[in-house]
């Protein structure tokens, strides 16, 4: 470019400069506040300053700031033409422009005030932004083209790994499945086997029990044999017998011979008749005996159960239909139940989970179950209206006895264990082979026991449905005394284990009564259940509790000391008998739906 050239661009530039720029003078007048003299305190200060700040903001006011001067034509082609790096060509548009700008060939328009419409300039704006994006959007690309390509990296590293993971868990898993397959295989080998060994084992643990009942029959027949050849001798046998022994020079043999001579001489002559009840050895008229008559028992446990403590350890799907009735075996932890299947069954205890044995017969419903007092025979109660004595060791009927004109309710075996007394619906109390008929009661007689006191052993208990109790002399078949309070139908009574002065009955509405022997006048408690039936009531061994059957689908454990309700048993339908076992710290329970529950 020559230096005319670029004089003529100078001068053309302040050309333009001089037009489009525009200067305002600002006099000096006013831009201070001068303060009047005399009045230089600073109060008048701080006002004089704040009117010269309001006056240069009214000034500031007035002069708003200039909008911004639009781009000249030429500017924006030269402009144009440097950023596409069009040198030559701008060096053409250079001297052409200036060439025609000293000829004068160019409007006024153009080079006095020409600008570029805002939508040209506008447009420059939007393709340098366009530009600016496109480039962000390629930084972005690349940078989320490396983190793409580094998280593949990893994703690939972790699916190689999991497949790894996956071929060891399943190889892992065909093995187990083939040793369970194996086990399985052996398992079913040994299935029989074990089935055997169980069966022999079961056969085995009644083998023992049956064994162990005939050892205890043989055992109570020597003792009665005993007790009759004692019967048999006489008084002057006895001395004769003691004085002999007595001798220190008499041979052994030779005494025992004189001894049993005169007892072979009688034997002779004994003519077979019925058993007797036993001598009744109360000292007073009374029925009953009372605590300060009875002895210390030794045998009672030291420990008593918790009334409100006893949880559901086990259940027993016993019988098909409802489960009637639960007794316990005198000496042996063996428990019997009845149902209304018609069947009897021994079970062992203390799980009560082994069935010993199983017995059948009666035409229809059982109703009640009771053990001999030596343990060896069972008596049970139906809907055939008979009363069957049963053979443990054997696992046979030995006796059906037949009288009662409807259903029999209960039995019970006197402690001798030559006597059975049944009652019934038929408001009856019939004794072994109808020895005698007890007749009193106006309804059904729905409980009946004999009394195991020494004192008190030929007395009889019964409940009836016309709401009384009644004490019987079995000896005479006579009541000896009628006892009243309740005024609904009694379902059970049942007289303290420990002590015979304690009687304790339930009736049709929840009402638990207790009585004391020596005062039969009214009740000594009145413990309310209802309103729904209480079926049975048992006492505990240590005479501390008593359990209440409901028909209500409850057992409830009343707490003799606080004479209050100490514990809640719920079942899943009504219960029908309850009993204890022989240390007083199991609680068992029949239900209509035909399981046992063992409480502990």
């Amino acid at each position: 470019m020559t230096t005319k050239q670029q004089d003529s661009i100078t001068d053309s530039f302040n050309l333009e400069n001089d037009d489009v720029i525009q200067c305002e003078e600002i006099t000096g007048e006013g831009s201070y506040c001068s303060l009047p003299e005399g009045e230089e305190d600073f109060e008048a200060t701080l006002m004089a300053n704040k009117q010269c700040s309001e006056g240069v903001q009214a000034a500031a006011t007035t002069h708003p700031n200039t909008n911004t001067i639009p781009e000249a034509v030429d500017d924006y082609v030269r402009n144009f033409l440097l950023r596409m790096g069009m040198t030559k060509t701008l060096d053409c548009f250079q001297v052409e422009w200036n060439e025609m700008l000293q000829k004068g060939l160019l409007s006024t328009e153009l080079v006095g005030g020409g600008t570029v419409p805002d939508v040209y300039a506008q447009n420059r704006r939007l393709d340098d932004a366009l530009r600016h994006t496109h480039a962000e959007r390629d930084r972005y690309r690349t940078m989320a083209s490396s983190m793409a390509a580094e998280t593949l990296t990893g994703l690939q590293k972790a699916r190689d790994f999991h497949r790894m993971q996956h071929k060891r868990v399943l190889q892992e898993k065909n093995r187990l499945v083939e040793d369970m397959r194996k086990l399985k295989i052996q398992c079913g080998r040994y299935e029989p086997a074990v089935r055997q060994l169980d069966g022999r084992c079961q056969s085995m643990l009644r083998q023992k029990t049956l064994v162990t009942l005939e050892r205890d029959r043989a055992l109570a027949q020597v003792h009665r044999l005993q007790a009759t050849l004692h019967n048999l001798m006489g008084p002057s046998e006895e001395t004769e017998t003691e004085t002999e022994t007595q001798r220190p020079n008499q041979d052994t043999g030779e005494a025992r011979r004189q001894t049993k001579s005169p007892s072979n001489k009688k034997d002779k002559h004994v003519v077979a008749r019925d058993s007797k009840f036993p001598a009744c050895r109360r000292g007073s008229g009374t029925a009953l005996s009372t605590d300060s008559a009875r002895p210390a028992d030794s045998r009672v446990p030291a420990t008593v159960a918790n009334p409100g403590g006893f949880q559901l350890r086990s259940t027993i799907k016993a019988h098909g239909q409802s489960t009637s009735c639960l007794a316990r075996h005198p000496t042996k932890p063996l428990l019997a139940s009845s149902g209304d299947d018609q069947l009897w069954k021994l079970w062992g205890l203390p799980g009560a989970g082994d069935l010993v044995a199983r017995g059948e017969g009666h035409t229809d419903w059982l109703s009640g179950i009771t053990f001999h007092p030596d343990g060896t025979r069972l008596g049970t109660t139906g809907g055939d209206a008979s009363v069957r004595i049963w053979d443990l060791s054997e696992g046979r009927l030995v006796l059906s006895l037949r009288g009662h004109s409807g259903v029999t309710w209960a039995c019970s075996f006197h402690s001798c264990g030559d006597f059975v007394a049944s009652c019934s619906i038929d408001c009856t109390i019939k004794s072994e082979r109808c020895r005698s008929t007890l007749r009193g009661h106006r309804g059904s007689v729905n409980s009946v026991e004999f009394l195991a006191s020494s004192t008190s052993g030929n007395t009889l208990l019964s409940a009836s449905a016309d709401k009384t109790l009644s004490l019987w002399d079995a000896r005479s078949a006579l009541r000896s005394q009628t006892i009243r309070g309740h005024s609904s139908p009694l379902n059970a009574a049942t007289v303290c284990p420990l002590s015979s002065s304690t009687i304790a009955s339930c009736d049709s509405c929840g009402i638990i009564m207790l009585w004391d022997a020596r005062n039969l006048a009214a009740p000594a408690t009145v413990v309310e259940t209802g309103p729904r039936p209480s079926n049975q009531v048992a006492f505990d061994p240590q005479g501390k509790m008593l359990a209440v059957a409901g028909d209500d689908g409850s057992v409830r454990v009343i707490d003799l000391s606080a004479r209050r309700v100490a514990g809640v048993l719920p079942h899943d339908a009504a219960v029908q008998s309850v009993v204890f076992d022989h240390k007083g710290e199991c609680l068992l329970s029949g239900a209509s739906d035909g399981q046992i529950y063992v409480w502990s």
